[in-house]
Protein backbone atom coordinates (compact mmCIF):
# COMPACT_ATOMS: atom_id res chain seq x y z
CA UNK A 1 0.00 0.00 0.00
CA UNK A 2 1.09 3.61 -0.84
CA UNK A 3 0.59 7.02 0.64
CA UNK A 4 -1.63 7.75 -2.18
CA UNK A 5 -4.05 5.04 -0.43
CA UNK A 6 -6.49 6.13 2.10
CA UNK A 7 -8.43 3.25 4.14
CA UNK A 8 -10.68 3.75 7.11
CA UNK A 9 -14.04 4.46 13.28
CA UNK A 10 -12.39 7.07 15.82
CA UNK A 11 -8.00 5.85 17.55
CA UNK A 12 -3.65 6.19 15.83
CA UNK A 13 -1.45 4.90 13.47
CA UNK A 14 2.16 5.27 12.59
CA UNK A 15 3.12 5.86 9.25
CA UNK A 16 1.40 8.42 6.61
CA UNK A 17 -0.05 5.11 4.72
CA UNK A 18 -1.37 3.38 8.18
CA UNK A 19 -2.81 6.51 9.92
CA UNK A 20 -4.50 7.37 6.27
CA UNK A 21 -5.51 3.95 6.42
CA UNK A 22 -6.70 4.16 9.24
CA UNK A 23 -8.22 7.74 9.42
CA UNK A 24 -10.80 6.67 6.75
CA UNK A 25 -12.14 3.05 8.04
CA UNK A 26 -15.89 3.30 9.11
CA UNK A 27 -17.29 1.09 11.47
CA UNK A 28 -20.72 0.72 12.56
CA UNK A 29 -21.89 1.89 15.84
CA UNK A 30 -25.85 0.83 16.85
CA UNK A 31 -27.69 1.42 20.03
CA UNK A 32 -26.85 -0.48 23.04
CA UNK A 33 -28.98 -1.84 25.58
CA UNK A 34 -29.31 -0.07 29.09
CA UNK A 35 -27.26 -1.24 31.84
CA UNK A 36 -28.17 -0.22 35.87
CA UNK A 37 -24.70 1.59 36.04
CA UNK A 38 -25.11 5.56 35.48
CA UNK A 39 -22.31 5.71 33.11
CA UNK A 40 -23.26 3.28 31.13
CA UNK A 41 -27.42 4.28 31.15
CA UNK A 42 -25.58 8.06 30.03
CA UNK A 43 -23.31 6.19 26.79
CA UNK A 44 -26.61 4.70 26.20
CA UNK A 45 -28.52 7.29 25.80
CA UNK A 46 -26.40 9.20 23.71
CA UNK A 47 -25.42 5.97 21.30
CA UNK A 48 -29.18 5.07 21.15
CA UNK A 49 -30.07 8.76 20.04
CA UNK A 50 -26.95 8.89 17.52
CA UNK A 51 -27.21 5.73 16.72
CA UNK A 52 -23.95 4.39 14.47
CA UNK A 53 -21.39 6.91 14.24
CA UNK A 54 -17.94 6.64 11.75
CA UNK A 55 -15.08 7.05 14.32
CA UNK A 56 -11.59 6.61 13.31
CA UNK A 57 -8.48 5.73 14.80
CA UNK A 58 -6.16 8.39 15.97
CA UNK A 59 -2.34 8.92 14.60
CA UNK A 60 0.64 7.85 16.15
CA UNK A 61 4.19 9.57 15.39
CA UNK A 62 5.74 6.26 16.12
CA UNK A 63 6.68 3.25 14.04
CA UNK A 64 5.10 0.12 15.28
CA UNK A 65 6.65 -3.43 13.78
CA UNK A 66 3.95 -6.07 15.33
CA UNK A 67 4.50 -9.78 14.38
CA UNK A 68 1.47 -11.08 13.31
CA UNK A 69 1.95 -13.86 16.07
CA UNK A 70 2.64 -11.86 18.88
CA UNK A 71 1.49 -12.61 22.00
CA UNK A 72 0.40 -10.36 24.94
CA UNK A 73 0.35 -10.38 28.32
CA UNK A 74 -2.65 -10.89 29.82
CA UNK A 75 -2.57 -9.27 33.05
CA UNK A 76 -3.31 -5.59 32.66
CA UNK A 77 -1.72 -3.00 34.54
CA UNK A 78 -3.45 -0.24 35.34
CA UNK A 79 -1.67 3.32 34.06
CA UNK A 80 -4.46 5.51 34.32
CA UNK A 81 -7.36 5.72 36.20
CA UNK A 82 -8.62 2.61 37.97
CA UNK A 83 -9.69 4.10 41.59
CA UNK A 84 -13.94 4.17 40.70
CA UNK A 85 -16.02 6.91 38.58
CA UNK A 86 -14.96 10.43 39.53
CA UNK A 87 -13.44 13.52 39.53
CA UNK A 88 -10.36 13.63 41.66
CA UNK A 89 -6.90 13.78 40.06
CA UNK A 90 -6.70 9.71 40.64
CA UNK A 91 -9.61 9.29 38.13
CA UNK A 92 -11.27 8.85 35.13
CA UNK A 93 -15.33 9.25 34.16
CA UNK A 94 -15.92 7.02 30.72
CA UNK A 95 -12.40 7.52 29.14
CA UNK A 96 -12.63 7.40 25.54
CA UNK A 97 -10.36 8.55 23.10
CA UNK A 98 -6.52 8.50 24.17
CA UNK A 99 -3.13 9.08 22.26
CA UNK A 100 0.12 7.98 23.37
CA UNK A 101 3.51 10.34 22.92
CA UNK A 102 6.82 9.13 22.01
CA UNK A 103 8.17 8.46 25.78
CA UNK A 104 4.85 6.55 26.60
CA UNK A 105 3.05 9.88 28.67
CA UNK A 106 -1.08 9.35 27.86
CA UNK A 107 -3.27 12.16 27.10
CA UNK A 108 -6.75 10.91 27.53
CA UNK A 109 -10.37 12.44 26.66
CA UNK A 110 -11.58 12.27 30.02
CA UNK A 111 -15.44 12.58 28.83
CA UNK A 112 -17.57 12.90 31.59
CA UNK A 113 -14.78 14.83 33.48
CA UNK A 114 -15.33 17.36 30.23
CA UNK A 115 -11.66 17.34 30.73
CA UNK A 116 -8.35 15.96 28.83
CA UNK A 117 -5.62 14.66 31.69
CA UNK A 118 -1.72 13.76 30.88
CA UNK A 119 -0.79 11.20 32.67
CA UNK A 120 3.21 10.40 32.90
CA UNK A 121 4.69 6.87 32.59
CA UNK A 122 6.79 6.81 35.95
CA UNK A 123 4.05 5.03 38.04
CA UNK A 124 2.00 8.13 39.45
CA UNK A 125 -1.51 7.89 40.42
CA UNK A 126 -2.22 11.18 39.12
CA UNK A 127 -3.08 12.40 36.51
CA UNK A 128 -2.62 16.38 35.37
CA UNK A 129 -5.34 18.13 34.00
CA UNK A 130 -4.40 19.76 30.87
CA UNK A 131 -7.24 21.15 29.02
CA UNK A 132 -10.71 21.82 30.34
CA UNK A 133 -11.72 20.51 33.24
CA UNK A 134 -13.45 23.71 34.29
CA UNK A 135 -17.63 22.11 34.19
CA UNK A 136 -19.46 21.55 31.18
CA UNK A 137 -19.59 24.71 28.53
CA UNK A 138 -18.57 26.51 25.78
CA UNK A 139 -16.37 28.74 26.98
CA UNK A 140 -12.77 29.08 25.54
CA UNK A 141 -11.54 27.52 28.74
CA UNK A 142 -14.29 24.28 28.71
CA UNK A 143 -15.16 21.48 26.83
CA UNK A 144 -18.68 19.68 26.50
CA UNK A 145 -18.29 15.48 26.27
CA UNK A 146 -14.56 15.43 24.89
CA UNK A 147 -14.33 12.12 22.83
CA UNK A 148 -10.74 11.94 20.89
CA UNK A 149 -7.83 14.02 21.37
CA UNK A 150 -4.26 13.69 19.46
CA UNK A 151 -0.73 15.73 19.89
CA UNK A 152 0.81 17.61 17.13
CA UNK A 153 4.15 17.33 17.87
CA UNK A 154 5.37 20.13 15.26
CA UNK A 155 3.20 22.44 17.34
CA UNK A 156 3.18 20.85 20.49
CA UNK A 157 -0.97 21.12 20.95
CA UNK A 158 -3.37 19.27 21.32
CA UNK A 159 -5.99 18.62 18.95
CA UNK A 160 -9.68 17.66 20.63
CA UNK A 161 -12.94 16.06 19.58
CA UNK A 162 -15.08 18.65 21.35
CA UNK A 163 -18.54 16.49 20.59
CA UNK A 164 -21.13 18.58 22.93
CA UNK A 165 -20.14 21.86 21.32
CA UNK A 166 -19.95 20.48 17.87
CA UNK A 167 -16.24 21.67 17.38
CA UNK A 168 -12.53 20.55 17.06
CA UNK A 169 -9.97 22.90 19.31
CA UNK A 170 -6.54 23.63 19.91
CA UNK A 171 -5.04 23.71 23.11
CA UNK A 172 -1.28 24.46 23.83
CA UNK A 173 0.71 22.28 25.67
CA UNK A 174 2.56 25.05 27.30
CA UNK A 175 2.95 25.25 31.31
CA UNK A 176 0.10 27.97 31.74
CA UNK A 177 -2.48 27.60 28.98
CA UNK A 178 -5.81 28.28 30.01
CA UNK A 179 -7.95 28.10 26.66
CA UNK A 180 -8.18 26.97 23.55
CA UNK A 181 -8.65 27.78 19.96
CA UNK A 182 -11.31 26.70 17.81
CA UNK A 183 -10.10 24.59 14.36
CA UNK A 184 -13.40 23.77 13.04
CA UNK A 185 -16.93 24.49 14.08
CA UNK A 186 -20.48 23.25 13.17
CA UNK A 187 -19.00 19.87 12.93
CA UNK A 188 -20.59 16.36 14.50
CA UNK A 189 -16.84 15.19 15.39
CA UNK A 190 -16.60 11.96 17.04
CA UNK A 191 -13.25 10.84 15.78
CA UNK A 192 -9.66 12.31 14.79
CA UNK A 193 -6.68 11.28 13.19
CA UNK A 194 -3.59 12.90 11.24
CA UNK A 195 -1.55 11.76 8.78
CA UNK A 196 2.88 13.03 8.71
CA UNK A 197 1.79 15.99 6.43
CA UNK A 198 -0.51 17.19 9.38
CA UNK A 199 -3.88 16.63 7.13
CA UNK A 200 -6.41 15.89 10.14
CA UNK A 201 -8.91 13.50 9.91
CA UNK A 202 -12.21 14.03 11.54
CA UNK A 203 -15.17 11.79 11.70
CA UNK A 204 -18.87 13.06 11.64
CA UNK A 205 -21.60 10.58 12.92
CA UNK A 206 -24.31 12.63 11.96
CA UNK A 207 -23.23 13.00 8.33
CA UNK A 208 -21.96 9.54 8.47
CA UNK A 209 -18.64 10.51 6.76
CA UNK A 210 -14.87 10.96 6.92
CA UNK A 211 -13.39 14.35 6.12
CA UNK A 212 -9.60 15.69 5.38
CA UNK A 213 -8.94 19.42 6.51
CA UNK A 214 -5.53 21.30 6.59
CA UNK A 215 -5.44 22.82 9.65
CA UNK A 216 -5.13 26.75 8.27
CA UNK A 217 -8.67 25.91 6.02
CA UNK A 218 -11.98 25.28 6.78
CA UNK A 219 -13.23 23.86 3.59
CA UNK A 220 -12.52 19.81 3.52
CA UNK A 221 -12.46 17.10 1.20
CA UNK A 222 -14.58 13.73 1.97
CA UNK A 223 -12.61 10.32 1.82
CA UNK A 224 -15.22 8.13 3.18
CA UNK A 225 -18.92 7.63 3.39
CA UNK A 226 -21.32 10.66 2.89
CA UNK A 227 -24.23 8.27 1.35
CA UNK A 228 -26.45 7.48 4.50
CA UNK A 229 -26.44 5.18 7.73
CA UNK A 230 -24.52 2.26 7.74
CA UNK A 231 -26.27 0.50 10.38
CA UNK A 232 -26.55 -2.71 11.57
CA UNK A 233 -23.48 -3.98 9.74
CA UNK A 234 -20.80 -4.94 12.74
CA UNK A 235 -18.25 -4.33 10.41
CA UNK A 236 -14.86 -2.41 9.58
CA UNK A 237 -14.69 -1.03 6.25
CA UNK A 238 -11.65 0.38 3.78
CA UNK A 239 -11.57 2.40 1.21
CA UNK A 240 -9.01 3.36 -1.36
CA UNK A 241 -8.63 6.60 -2.34
CA UNK A 242 -11.70 7.67 -4.51
CA UNK A 243 -13.76 5.13 -3.99
CA UNK A 244 -17.38 5.43 -3.43
CA UNK A 245 -18.06 2.20 -1.79
CA UNK A 246 -16.11 0.60 0.73
CA UNK A 247 -14.70 -3.30 1.26
CA UNK A 248 -15.29 -5.01 4.51
CA UNK A 249 -11.66 -5.82 6.23
CA UNK A 250 -13.22 -7.63 9.16
CA UNK A 251 -16.61 -8.62 10.57
CA UNK A 252 -19.39 -8.15 8.67
CA UNK A 253 -21.06 -11.78 9.31
CA UNK A 254 -23.79 -10.35 11.90
CA UNK A 255 -23.74 -9.55 15.59
CA UNK A 256 -22.04 -12.05 17.54
CA UNK A 257 -19.07 -13.10 19.27
CA UNK A 258 -17.37 -16.07 17.06
CA UNK A 259 -14.14 -15.11 15.48
CA UNK A 260 -15.84 -13.84 12.40
CA UNK A 261 -17.99 -11.37 14.05
CA UNK A 262 -18.16 -8.43 15.59
CA UNK A 263 -20.21 -6.38 18.20
CA UNK A 264 -20.47 -2.37 17.69
CA UNK A 265 -16.53 -2.48 16.77
CA UNK A 266 -15.18 0.57 18.08
CA UNK A 267 -11.54 1.70 18.46
CA UNK A 268 -9.15 0.53 15.66
CA UNK A 269 -5.03 0.30 14.97
CA UNK A 270 -3.12 -0.23 11.91
CA UNK A 271 -0.05 -1.08 11.80
CA UNK A 272 2.82 -1.10 9.32
CA UNK A 273 2.48 -4.75 7.99
CA UNK A 274 -1.19 -3.51 7.94
CA UNK A 275 -2.52 -5.89 10.53
CA UNK A 276 -5.92 -4.60 12.21
CA UNK A 277 -6.55 -4.43 15.70
CA UNK A 278 -10.02 -3.56 16.65
CA UNK A 279 -11.84 -2.83 20.12
CA UNK A 280 -15.04 -5.06 19.76
CA UNK A 281 -17.23 -3.63 22.23
CA UNK A 282 -20.08 -5.25 22.79
CA UNK A 283 -17.62 -8.62 23.22
CA UNK A 284 -15.55 -6.50 25.60
CA UNK A 285 -12.15 -8.00 24.31
CA UNK A 286 -9.17 -6.53 21.36
CA UNK A 287 -9.16 -8.52 18.37
CA UNK A 288 -6.70 -8.92 15.61
CA UNK A 289 -7.15 -9.11 12.05
CA UNK A 290 -4.52 -10.17 9.04
CA UNK A 291 -4.51 -9.14 5.49
CA UNK A 292 -7.20 -10.88 3.97
CA UNK A 293 -8.12 -12.86 7.15
CA UNK A 294 -11.55 -14.28 7.08
CA UNK A 295 -11.51 -14.35 10.33
CA UNK A 296 -9.70 -12.53 13.41
CA UNK A 297 -7.89 -13.80 16.87
CA UNK A 298 -8.77 -12.33 20.46
CA UNK A 299 -5.67 -10.94 21.75
CA UNK A 300 -6.91 -9.73 25.29
CA UNK A 301 -10.17 -9.23 26.91
CA UNK A 302 -13.79 -10.95 28.68
CA UNK A 303 -16.34 -9.01 29.71
CA UNK A 304 -15.49 -8.00 34.15
CA UNK A 305 -13.37 -5.92 36.23
CA UNK A 306 -10.08 -7.73 36.76
CA UNK A 307 -6.77 -7.11 35.74
CA UNK A 308 -7.36 -9.97 32.50
CA UNK A 309 -10.68 -8.47 31.91
CA UNK A 310 -12.17 -5.07 30.16
CA UNK A 311 -15.68 -4.15 30.36
CA UNK A 312 -17.15 -1.16 26.97
CA UNK A 313 -13.77 -0.48 26.03
CA UNK A 314 -13.57 1.80 23.12
CA UNK A 315 -9.94 3.05 22.19
CA UNK A 316 -6.68 1.39 21.73
CA UNK A 317 -2.98 2.35 20.45
CA UNK A 318 0.33 0.84 20.81
CA UNK A 319 3.30 2.46 21.84
CA UNK A 320 6.89 1.67 19.90
CA UNK A 321 7.78 -1.02 22.07
CA UNK A 322 4.41 -2.86 21.12
CA UNK A 323 2.47 -2.49 23.86
CA UNK A 324 -0.99 -2.36 24.11
CA UNK A 325 -3.27 0.28 25.69
CA UNK A 326 -7.22 0.26 26.16
CA UNK A 327 -9.31 2.38 27.26
CA UNK A 328 -11.49 0.42 29.58
CA UNK A 329 -14.54 2.73 29.96
CA UNK A 330 -16.61 0.79 31.87
CA UNK A 331 -13.64 0.56 34.60
CA UNK A 332 -12.86 4.39 34.17
CA UNK A 333 -9.46 3.09 33.55
CA UNK A 334 -6.56 2.76 30.90
CA UNK A 335 -5.41 -0.67 30.81
CA UNK A 336 -1.75 -1.58 29.35
CA UNK A 337 -1.20 -4.92 27.92
CA UNK A 338 3.10 -5.68 27.63
CA UNK A 339 3.94 -7.66 24.50
CA UNK A 340 5.70 -10.56 25.23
Amino acid sequence: MNTSEIVNTITKTTTTTSITTAATTISTRLATRRTTRRTTKRATRRTTKKATRPAITTPKAIMVHIPVNAKLVQKGVTVAGGHGEGSATNQLYWPRGFCVDDDQTLAIADTWNQRITQWTKDGTTNGQVVAGGKGRGNGLNQLNIPTDVLIDKKTDNLIICDQGNRRVVRWSRRTGTTEGKILIDNIDCDGLAMDEQRYLYVSDYVQHEVRRYQLSEKNYTLVAGGNGLDNNNNRVMKWTKGAKEGIVVAGGQGQGNALTQLYLPKGLFVDILGTLYVVDWGNARVMRWTQGAKQGTVIVGGNGTGENQLRLPMGLSFDRHGNLYVADCGNNRVQRFSIK
